[in-house]
């Protein structure tokens, strides 16, 4: 694969910058609100607790 010259490189650089900059004030906006967020652990839980409950039926059928 070849490698990018110097211009791609800086453009590629400015392309970055220019999106971080452009979404940096809805990234700050995004981590403020789940910092004030409640927990939803349980929305978390029950879904990994019932996949594993289905590996283990899956399991014992063999």
């Amino acid at each position: 694969m070849e490698t990018f010259s110097t211009w791609e490189s800086l453009l590629l650089g400015a392309v970055v910058l220019l999106v971080i900059f452009w979404m940096g004030p809805g990234i700050k906006a995004s981590l403020e609100q789940s910092r004030n967020a409640k927990p939803d652990w349980p929305g978390v839980l029950v879904p990994i607790g019932l996949v594993v409950l289905f590996v283990i039926f899956l399991i014992a059928m063999v």
